[in-house]
Formats: structure tokens, C-alpha cells, sequence
């Protein structure tokens, strides 16, 4: 997974970056936990995202929101970090043009943030929540919800409450042409510290699923 440097809003964005095996990849980003709550790209579960989606044959990137290790500028509060995440989407997409599907992954904050870049890319068609603070930070702009995903949580999360993202998903639900799917993880904290497993096998049966070629969800 070598070490990359693109061109963001305010300066050099750092990030890891796996090309796709083949010219018409399909591309994936995963979206780091809060930068003030020393939320980076290696972080545990992001980097496990990045992995399940580099075995399956993405061109994969995760990379630091401004003012993170080698990345230029300083946090934004939101923001900026949507810029950041644009214009990373924007860097991956310049090797790969013809990418078959994009999907969006994200961690706490990162998954706020790729929710909100998920409402501005027509192209992403798939999406991955995990721990989305919904009682922390304002959803309402998915309305509509422009692709199916799923959203996940812990079951003991005091910081993204189980109870806020299940009235989430009962909003997205409401909605028509896509499906959401939920999974809660029991026991699990924000972090997901002894349930790792658990959590990336929920992400797996997931993507087992969608990318069936017979999969009823495209």
C-alpha cells in the first residue's frame, strides 16, 4: 500500500492508495474517525475497510483529513474535510475513468462526511457507515438518499447511541429505490475494541451480497 501525496484544498493530502488490478476497477474510499479525537487513516478499523475492499479488486485509498500527519491545513469542522474527501475522490478517479462503481466508507466523523459527499457524486452507488454519530451531528440532508448502504453500530456506543442511528435508518428507510440495511454489533463500543471480527463480518456479508452479480440492489 504505498504512501501517496495529492493536491487538496489547502495544500498536500496524504493517504495510501492501491490501484485496481484491471482498467475498469471499481473504486473505494474509506473516511477516518475525528481528527481532534486523533482519528487518522491508520486507524484500526479503517484500515481493515481498506484491506476488505483492496482483496475484492478496488482501486482502494484512505488518506488524513487536513491537519493530520503529513496533510496540509488545519480542521475545518466538517467543512473542509468534505473538500478534503472530494478532491481525494476526484485524485482516484483520474487513474481510474472508467471505474465500474464507486463506494464510500466511513468511520464515526468520516462517516458523516461520506454521507455528504455521497449527496454531491452521483457516482457513488454503495456506502458503509459505521458508528455515523447521528445524535452528534445533523443528517437531514439525506433527503433523499441518492444509493443503498448499510449503517452500523455497536451495541453499548455511548458516543454514536444505537438509538440514534436506528431513527436514521427508520428516516432512509422511508424512502423509495434504495435499501438500507442495519446491523448492530453486540457489546461493541464506539471502537469497536473486542468486536472487530464481528464488525468486518457484518461488512463482508454485506459486500458478499451487493456485488453479486445477481444481487437485486445495484
Amino acid at each position: 500500500m504505498p504512501e501517496v501525496i495529492f493536491p487538496g484544498p489547502e495544500g498536500r493530502l496524504e493517504g495510501r492508495f492501491n490501484p485496481g488490478p484491471k482498467p475498469r476497477a471499481p473504486v473505494a474510499m474509506i473516511l477516518h474517525p475525528h481528527p481532534q479525537a486523533m482519528g487518522t487513516m491508520n486507524n484500526r478499523i479503517v484500515m481493515e475497510l481498506y484491506k476488505t475492499f483492496q482483496r475484492r479488486g478496488f482501486a482502494t485509498l484512505r488518506f488524513n483529513f487536513r491537519g493530520v500527519g503529513k496533510s496540509q491545513g488545519t480542521f475545518d469542522n466538517g467543512i473542509g474535510e468534505l473538500s478534503d474527501a472530494a478532491s481525494a475522490l476526484d485524485w482516484v478517479q483520474s487513474f481510474h475513468p472508467e471505474a465500474s462503481t464507486t463506494w464510500i466508507a466511513g468511520v464515526s466523523f468520516g462517516a458523516w462526511i461520506g454521507m455528504q459527499l455521497l449527496m454531491r457524486r452521483p457516482e457513488i452507488r454503495g456506502f458503509i457507515s459505521v458508528a455515523p454519530p447521528a445524535n452528534l451531528y445533523d443528517f437531514t440532508f439525506l433527503a433523499p438518499c441518492p444509493a443503498s448502504g448499510i449503517l452500523i453500530a455497536g451495541e453499548n456506543d455511548e458516543v454514536a447511541t444505537p438509538v440514534a442511528i436506528q431513527k436514521l435508518v427508520d428516516k432512509l428507510r422511508t424512502q423509495r429505490h434504495i435499501t438500507i440495511h442495519h446491523d448492530t454489533i453486540p457489546k461493541a463500543n464506539h471502537f469497536f475494541e473486542h468486536e472487530t471480527p464481528e464488525l468486518m463480518a457484518s461488512v463482508d456479508k454485506y459486500l458478499d451480497m451487493r456485488l453479486d452479480p445477481n444481487s437485486p440492489i445495484r
